[in-house]
């Protein structure tokens, strides 16, 4: 047991009977080869041509994807060395929305061939102080070759969307797919001088499964999965006068427990007609103000309901607080939290409301709003795998169209831009003395990993392939990298694959952390829990 230590005067129990403690080389081994595994499980899938894993959970839900941060969520991993690849796949995908293969399929490289130096006695202090120099310059050349765009760039904007579509499912319909999402995120664009912003949670997302692909469409307002709560309501109203309500049409209960004595029948009936009074004032007072549509976020009495229909008004309740705010920047109303004050110029406008029928569910459409700043993506698919898939990577080409936006730099895709820094960084690690420059030697392979991964994928030689690429590179044609879908290696800018500078920043920077955090472990030690026989994988406890 690693954790007695022999001295002179006997044996002396620092940890727990039940730890286990792993050190130096057999530690790192241990590691590094979590990391390479979870690495390998993702590696298939990197590219146009990566293949699909099938991810069945604990209840029997199955979910399809290749979506590296999905897999890796989903898998649930236990080793402490893996979960950390988990979290760079979690952190790229949170950043930058795309690129979480590629950033796992990096770092796995990057501890492969840290491996190779220190079974040949480099010590790990030497390789991460190389790893680092190697990234920062990385950064460095990234940032010279990205090429500048304009950010309301229509055309570059749907290239990247496209981009980022051809590893996914939806590869087949992504001319239409990236041209819904650009106009979405353009929607919701907000300008400072020349600067602009993007807030994703300003675009909602409602899926349902039926129909095809091809018939996700972009509404200019909002759809909300709610009926309209009475049916002697109108289901359709144009030239709609919104009024967003944060209080409930109904007689409020009283904070503390009262009751009321009531000794003459008379009394009850009076009662009863004070009640229908107040909810059919509140009724009123909406209809007073020229409200034909009233979104609520509370409940709505069943009297205060037959009023309304009376009036003629469409009336949902129970809203989510989410889409109220949302129904707030699509409509320009705003939300009142006491009917008293409600007034005209609070009302939200819209072309028309009106339910109608998605599969067996009645939703509730505002569309047609004057410069939505919330719009709403209505994604449609033969199943909910496909749906849930389609929405997967509709997340991803949001989110690099906002990158690209926010900041408008674009690199190739393909690996060329990673196979341009690898040629570079193994020129550069020249200048370095000592066994630093194995390192930087051995960061520019890895970096090689992503073109060779996606070649290998689309059922290239990879050694041919490679060796095409150099040469190509070597020539100054700094875009050449690997076209998968034509399985040749060609210019990526002609063919029109192109991704955010800030995509492959993020790439590099979160597997370069994650390899040298795990390269600087020496020692694990594992506190087993104390009660019941054998603690964590330790002896029984005495």
């Amino acid at each position: 047991m690693a954790s007695i230590q022999q001295t002179p005067q006997g044996p002396v129990l620092v940890l727990k009977e039940s730890a286990l403690q792993q050190k130096g080389k057999d530690a790192q081994k241990n590691n590094i080869a979590a990391a390479k595994l979870v690495a390998e499980l993702v590696k298939s899938s990197l590219g146009p041509r990566g293949l699909d894993k099938m991810l069945v959970d604990p209840i029997g839900d199955v979910t399809i994807t290749n979506d590296g941060a999905t897999i890796l969520k989903e898998i649930d991993v236990q080793h402490p060395a893996a979960k950390m690849m988990v979290e760079i796949a979690k952190t790229t995908d949170n950043e930058v929305g795309d690129g979480t293969t590629s950033s796992v399929v990096v770092a796995g490289a990057l501890l492969e061939k840290a491996e190779q130096l220190l079974n040949k006695d480099v010590h790990s202090s030497v390789i991460v102080e190389g790893y680092q120099a190697a990234s920062d310059k990385t950064l460095e050349l990234l940032s010279q070759i990205a090429k500048s765009i304009l950010p309301d760039d229509r055309n570059s904007l749907l290239k990247i969307a496209k981009t980022s579509m051809e590893s996914k499912l939806i590869s087949d319909d992504s001319d239409l797919i990236s041209k819904i999402v650009v106009d979405a995120v353009l929607k919701i664009a907000i300008k400072k001088e020349q600067k602009y912003t993007v807030d994703l949670d300003n675009i909602k997302v409602e899926k349902k499964a039926g129909s095809s692909i091809q018939d996700t469409t972009m509404i200019k307002g909002i759809v909300l999965d709610k009926e309209i709560v009475h049916s002697g309501m109108p289901t359709k109203i144009e030239k709609a006068r919104i009024a967003l309500i944060n209080s409930p049409l109904e007689v409020e209960k009283t904070e503390m427990s009262a009751e009321i004595r009531i000794t003459d029948p008379a009394q009850m009936q009076m009662f009863l007609e004070e009640e229908n009074r107040m909810l059919k004032t509140m009724v009123d007072k909406i209809h007073a103000v020229g409200a034909n549509v009233l979104i609520c976020q509370k409940g709505i009495d069943d009297i205060a309901q037959h009023y309304l229909a009376k009036h003629g008004i469409l009336a949902v309740r129970r809203v989510k607080e989410s889409d109220m705010t949302k129904l707030t920047k699509a409509t320009g109303g705003r939300i009142s939290t006491n009917l008293d004050d409600l007034s005209e110029k609070d009302l939200g406008f819209a072309d028309i409301v009106h339910q109608k029928k998605v599969e067996s569910d009645k939703w509730v459409f505002i569309e047609g709003c004057r410069n939505p700043l919330s719009v709403t993506l209505l994604i449609r698919g033969g199943s909910q795998r496909v749906v849930d898939e389609v929405d997967r990577s509709i997340h991803d080409a949001l989110m690099v169209v906002k990158d690209v936006i926010e900041t408008p730099l674009i690199v190739g895709g393909g690996g060329a831009p990673e196979a341009y820094v690898a040629s570079h960084l193994k020129e550069w690690a020249n200048k370095f003395e000592g066994r630093v420059q194995l390192a930087i030697k051995k960061y520019a392979e890895a970096l090689e990993t992503i073109p060779l991964t996606i070649a290998e994928n689309a059922g290239m030689d990879p050694l041919d392939t490679m060796v095409n690429l150099r040469a190509k590179q070597s020539q100054g044609h700094k875009w050449t990298g690997i076209d998968a879908k034509k399985t040749e290696v060609a210019d990526m800018f002609s063919q029109d694959i192109v991704e955010p500078l800030v995509v492959k920043e993020q790439i590099i920077k979160s597997a370069t952390e994650a390899a040298c955090m795990i390269l600087r472990i020496d020692d694990v030690i594992s506190i087993g829990s104390s009660g019941g026989p054998g603690g964590a994988g330790g002896p029984p406890p005495m």
